[in-house]
């Protein structure tokens, strides 16, 4: 035998179909001999007398008061009707709670049916409206059936909420006035306006919200995904509802409202918000980004209640949990570290729970070494911290970046000079060595006296009409003159420089013409209009014959002798 006891109000239905209440008592559900079965039985609380024993038959009599949907129909009806009393929508509002509650003790097939005629019935349209009525009774019996609702499927209220949505976007006005009354925004509205100093009832619609918008209650068929139909719907209609006074209160950069009530109320919304940050990766990622969000959530790192500093560290802990690139360029891009480090350097020397937090979230940094965010710490405010020795914490984010900063060095010592990209070089003797270590490895192929491929530059586009002119030159300069010797160097070999006119050819002449063959080695551009060029060259010594190859050496004399000329582009000439 079981004994279950809950305090309910009995009434029963007159001829005129309606409610005569018989009062208050306790209901229990027990087994009675002389009815065979188990019973309903309910005693009044004031003197225990009997106000109702029946036998419990799904299959009868509870089973015909579900199926009177003109009935309930007609409860519903004065439930929303303006006109009705309000101690008349007291008691039908704890009628339904009562109902609701009753339904508890039914087997699961009869709870289902009894759930599923309420819906039919528009129980979810009649709580929209009385949950936004001013009678505190009233919105916290309505409140309880919505829990009894969303405890039984949340996929059902899921589907009313979007319902309603869609009715709307037919029209775009009509689209922005139902926004405000959507059942969710109602529900979230009832949240924030909770008057209650402990906000009970803030705390029970955070949990039910929290039900509604997990993903793992969510169905996924053939046809549709509700995860992802629900979330767009919920991102796009309902989050600006519930993020509204965390925004208002730090619009200045600061706690506009720091009292007790406001901070446990955001402290709520923090919860519900890291909630999606650990669930909804997508779509909160994009709302935290475009809304700058987190930055307005660490303005609460300056709030004097330490839990609500607590939630937002929280809040940000869970972001950076996520190891997610994304997430960790909009920190370090907007210096979201330093309300933190601000707060950590304001707590002192005081061992609490916010100063084991924060170290805490770089602790995590340092582990699971993430490299973006170690660099950005130690670049900006490792001076500020290195004086914290109590924990190896921030020495040891200093080491990563070392370590980090030594094997990209190495890694880039290790690529030969001549393969790295441009934007490595950094000064001119970075360019004379890349020319140098181009001639070395030309003289090494045997045998071979032809122009070298040059780099895509200005001066390869250049060298057809360059080497027309050249042509053309040294055809009228062989009848003319006939007087352009190299100049010899210490070691015997010899050097040219070429230019457009004789007069510019640095003032060497000869009165004997050579056969030359130039190679060209490849064009490096340095942002300015000169350009500087080696050049080895073959010269003969007997009668214009071709014989061999004569290269100068790299000798300090010559070095000196090619910084003092001037840089000019490649060129062709005899």
């Amino acid at each position: 035998m079981s004994d279950t006891r809950r305090r309910v109000k009995v009434y029963t239905l007159n001829e005129d179909r309606q409610w005569d209440d018989r009062g208050t008592g306790h209901v229990s559900s027990t087994y009675v001999e002389e009815l065979k079965g188990m019973s309903l039985l309910v005693r009044a609380e004031s003197d225990g007398s009997l106000l109702l024993e029946s036998k419990i038959n799904p299959n009868t009599a509870y089973q015909k008061q579900q199926e009177d949907e003109k009935f309930l129909s007609e409860v519903f009806a004065q439930l929303t009707d303006e006109a009705t009393d309000d101690d008349k929508r007291r008691e039908l509002v704890n009628f339904f709670k009562e109902f609701c509650a009753f339904s508890q003790t039914l087997q699961p097939q009869n709870r289902d049916a009894f759930f599923k005629t309420l819906a039919k019935l528009g129980i979810l349209p009649a709580l929209e409206i009385v949950m936004g009525m001013d009678d505190l009774q009233v919105r916290s019996a309505a409140t309880d059936i919505f829990s009894y609702l969303v405890e039984f499927s949340p996929s059902m209220v899921r589907e009313f909420v979007m319902q309603e949505a869609q009715q709307s976007d037919d029209v775009s006005q009509k689209h922005i006035f139902f926004q405000d009354i959507l059942l969710i925004n109602v529900v979230i509205e009832q949240m924030i306006c909770d008057t209650d100093p402990e906000l009970g009832g803030a705390v029970q619609l955070m949990g039910l919200l929290r039900t509604l918008i997990d993903p793992e209650n969510m169905l996924a068929t053939t046809n549709k995904t509700e995860k992802s139909e629900f979330l767009n719907f919920f991102y796009n209609h309902c989050m600006h509802v519930l993020t509204a006074p965390l925004l208002t209160n730090t619009s200045e950069d600061k706690c506009e409202k720091d009292n007790y009530q406001t901070a446990q109320l955001l402290a709520l919304i923090l919860e519900l918000l890291t909630f999606c940050v650990e669930h909804h990766t997508y779509h909160i990622k994009n709302y935290i980004m475009n809304k700058d969000l987190l930055r307005r959530v660490l303005v609460l790192m300056n709030s004097k209640h330490t839990f609500l500093a607590l939630c937002a560290l929280r809040f940000m802990r869970r972001i950076i949990g996520l190891k997610d690139e994304f997430y960790n360029r909009y920190i370090t891009k907007g210096n979201l570290f330093e309300p933190v480090i601000n707060a950590l350097l304001d707590n002192g020397t005081r061992y609490n729970l916010l100063n084991s937090a924060v170290i805490e979230l770089f602790e995590f940094i340092r582990v699971e070494d993430i490299k973006s965010l170690t660099t950005h710490i130690v670049e900006n405010f490792y001076k500020a911290l290195e004086s914290i020795e109590y924990v190896q914490t921030f020495k040891g984010l200093k080491t990563k970046y070392e370590q980090e900063k030594d094997r990209q060095n190495q890694k880039l010592n290790s690529v030969p000079s001549i393969l790295r990209s441009n934007r490595f070089r950094r000064d001119a003797k970075a360019l004379e060595e890349d020319e140098e270590m181009w001639f070395n490895e030309d003289e090494e192929e045997e045998g071979k006296t032809v122009v070298a491929p040059v780099e895509k530059s200005k001066a390869e586009d250049d060298f057809p009409d360059s080497y027309e002119k050249f042509m053309e030159t040294k055809k009228a300069k062989e009848s003319e003159d006939k007087e352009n010797l190299p100049k010899r160097t210490s070691s015997g070999g010899f050097k040219f420089t070429f230019s457009h006119s004789t007069s510019a050819a640095n003032g060497t002449n000869s009165t004997n013409s050579k056969s030359v063959v130039a190679q060209t080695p490849p064009a490096s551009s340095n942002g300015s209009s000169s350009k500087t060029t080696n050049l080895a060259t073959s010269v003969t010594a007997t009668k214009g014959s071709l014989v061999g190859l004569v290269d100068y050496p790299d000798d300090e004399e010559e070095d000196e002798e090619e910084e003092t000329s001037p840089r000019k582009r490649p060129r062709l000439g005899s």
